[in-house]
């Protein structure tokens, strides 16, 4: 009965409207969480970045493995800067399709009917690849289509963004490492100041940093990396 119902009795536009902004807004708060979250990355990147920097300082003999550490945490950091960036354009792009569905829906109460846009479509085309918004996004664009704000299924419609989606696996330049290890780095070496000229006297020396200490540190550092970087990929897939 439902389903006969269904084909002769249009739907309700308000209905229709609330539904699709309560999956925008679903999306919204998604995509406000990976934020959330890509951030909490960066500023643990960056911490590590430091830690090496110190330990280099700190100990010549693993001078050189340390600044090989802090170019790999710098590469890192990029990744997840590109991986912010993306979800936050997305966020736009989602908060764009709000503003244009709820402009269509007013516009078909004053005219009687709704324009498909090619701009919407676009939009979600866009942002149904994302795979953190792939499900309700495919929801989203099918209620769309019931009400008349896009024309047919985007997946098939329109071409793939390839600077979108590509664009964080892309291999880090060495001039973009340097210049992200330049902006961490100097900060701190402003905030330490110069350093003393001359050597320590004997007993003011730091002691030397036991092997075992050193590959306890060197662990902890790897687990940190691993899991900030599995924590990244969950974001991305």
């Amino acid at each position: 009965m439902e389903g006969l119902k269904a084909l002769f009795v249009k739907p309700d536009p308000n209905a229709q409207m609330r539904k699709c902004n309560a999956l925008i807004r679903s999306n919204i708060r998604k995509l406000d969480r990976d934020i959330t979250a890509v951030k909490q990355v960066e500023v643990k990147t960056k911490n590590l970045i430091i830690q090496a920097d110190r330990r280099a300082q700190r100990n010549p003999q693993q001078s050189r493995q340390a600044q090989r550490e802090t170019r790999d945490f710098a590469r890192e950091l990029i990744r997840t800067r590109r991986a912010a960036a993306r979800l936050t354009t997305s966020k736009a792009q989602l908060s764009s399709v709000q503003m244009q569905v709820n402009e269509a829906f007013a516009v078909r109460k004053i005219e009687g009917s709704i324009r498909a846009s090619v701009a919407v479509m676009k939009d979600v085309n866009s942002l149904i690849r994302l795979p953190q918004l792939a499900g309700t996004m495919r929801e989203l664009s099918l209620e769309l289509m019931k009400a008349g704000v896009i024309e047919e299924m985007v997946g098939e419609s329109l071409p793939l963004d390839e600077d979108g989606l590509l664009d964080g696996e892309e291999e880090e330049a060495e001039g973009e490492v340097d210049k992200v290890l330049g902006e961490i780095l100097k900060g701190r070496m402003e905030k330490a100041g110069p350093a003393p000229s001359g050597e320590l006297p004997a007993q003011a020396q730091p002691p030397q940093e036991q092997p075992a200490v050193a590959e306890e540190e060197e662990e902890d550092q790897e687990a940190m990396m691993d899991q900030m970087r599995n924590r990244l990929e969950a974001l991305r897939s």
